[in-house]
């Protein structure tokens, strides 16, 4: 069967690709998933019969229509300053203008409503810096989990007569042909003239392995590894009412490492996350009042990268989250007390802490995980932050671990997001230059309209 255009993924880059050459274009354009499609995406734990991950086939929560952001807290940071470097390739100005193009689509699609959020003369900001504390620009949609879900849910009945949709079906391999790609999948092969991958972050090995068949230049990215706190709401509410979420960097004293927030959940909740079988955390917020929680949770991330003879930062990464895994037999727990005490903390001094934990997580020891170079960073970051949020190092707060952000290896790209091969483009987070919603979302959109400019 032969199509104009095969999309391989649909995430947000593949999502948004996708409602482009619907709504512009008379291509006919065919998207592999490998997994569900996102009435069918349900993660098995429930808390009461299984309460932690059974390493599916297919993770529910990494996979299917809408990728690994269909379930996050539907955060769209419209932004230069962090969530990839889509601006180098094509420029500060139409990065901008195409990210506030798709938040116009999500209110359309049913976002309507949602508040936008602005760091724009923000008194915080000058807080943050005379506490040795750097807060980042953007505006900020904050959807909600529960909305973000509505407006995947409208684009897709929307698309799904417009598009051809193969969910459980990923790409085995991609193949040059004489006028264009072949995709090979255990449900037969499918020609294109043109082709674009899309695979996140959940797609790194395969991307990795994709490459090396193509003869792909490939360039080393970071890993972020850390930890996740969760405090109660009203420590963080003079920040999350005014910003929702405040991107704030700090540079360690010992070591001059950068550590930053990352993923602010007002009133949200912790969850777990299964990268190619491994567990690690990351948390979730909802718009709706009845889902809401006591708690604020977020990240605190440290950033590594490796020069030679070593260049494959997610393997570092994973084999700190497996060693969490093994001593948890998946997250790990902590109070931040017991963390600087030097003790682990247990069921009972878990219980009787004043923050009430939203994951069932194993009470554990984080200094037996984390290197301590790491470690060390995240503790002080927790004592600058106290600083503008005084609570921060409270005993009581809650450190799980690990959470760790895995960065697909950069493909080297032109200013048309377009690879070494002619009509092979590479977008969204599985390109190693979006790291966001929004970056990856407005990279779909560019090469969707490039393409569309060209027939």
């Amino acid at each position: 069967m032969n199509y104009d255009v095969i999309i391989i993924g649909a995430g947000p880059g593949g999502i948004f690709s996708a409602y482009e050459f619907a709504k512009k274009s008379e291509l006919k354009v065919a998207v592999f998933e490998a997994g569900n499609p996102l009435s069918k995406r349900k993660c098995p734990i429930d808390g009461d019969k299984i309460k932690t991950c059974i390493n599916c086939k297919t993770c529910s929560i990494m996979n299917g229509f809408g990728g690994a952001g269909a379930f996050s807290d539907g955060k769209y940071n419209i932004t230069n300053d962090f969530g990839g470097t889509l601006w180098e390739h094509i420029g500060k100005q139409k990065a901008i203008e195409l990210m506030q193009y798709v938040d116009k689509i999500n209110l359309a699609y049913g976002g309507e409503g949602t508040a936008l959020y602005s760091t724009a003369g923000s008194d915080f900001k000058k807080k943050c810096m005379q506490n040795q504390l750097k807060l980042l620009d953007a505006s900020v949609r904050h959807l909600g989990t529960d909305i973000n879900y509505v407006v995947l849910e409208n684009l897709y009945k929307d698309l799904k007569d417009r598009v051809d949709f193969y969910f459980n079906c990923p790409a085995d391999s991609i193949e040059k042909t004489e006028d264009g790609y072949k995709v090979i999948t255990d449900k037969g092969e499918y020609t294109c003239k043109e082709c674009i991958v899309s695979v996140g972050r959940s797609g790194s090995k395969w991307m990795e392995k994709t490459c090396k068949a193509l003869g792909l230049t490939t360039h080393s990215n970071r890993v972020d590894i850390g930890v996740r706190v969760e405090l109660p709401a009203r420590i963080f509410e003079h920040i999350t009412d005014e910003l929702y979420e405040g991107k704030i960097v700090y540079r360690t004293h010992k070591f001059e490492d950068p550590v930053r927030t990352f993923c602010m959940n007002p009133h949200g909740i912790v969850v777990n996350e299964n990268t190619n079988g491994i567990i690690t955390v990351n948390g979730h917020s909802f718009e709706g009042d009845d889902k809401k929680t006591d708690n604020t949770n977020f990240a605190l991330l440290v950033s590594k990268h490796f020069t030679e003879p070593f260049n494959n930062s997610n393997e570092y990464g994973e084999s700190i989250a497996r060693l969490s895994n093994m001593l948890g037999g998946g997250v790990i727990v902590q109070r931040f007390g017991d963390l600087e005490r030097g003790r682990r903390s247990t069921k009972r001094r878990i219980e009787d802490s004043t923050v009430r934990p939203t994951l069932n997580a194993t009470p554990g020891d984080l200094s037996l995980v984390l290197p301590k170079r790491i470690l060390d960073g995240i503790i002080e970051m927790i004592y600058a932050l106290d600083k503008i949020a005084p609570g921060t190092a409270n005993d009581d707060t809650l450190l799980y671990g690990v959470e760790v952000k895995f960065y697909n290896m950069e493909v080297e790209i032109d200013e048309n997001l377009e690879s070494q091969m002619p009509g092979l483009y590479i977008i969204g987070d599985g390109s190693g230059v979006t790291h966001s919603l929004s970056h990856a979302s407005a990279s779909g959109v560019y090469v969707a309209q490039k393409i569309i400019n060209e027939v």
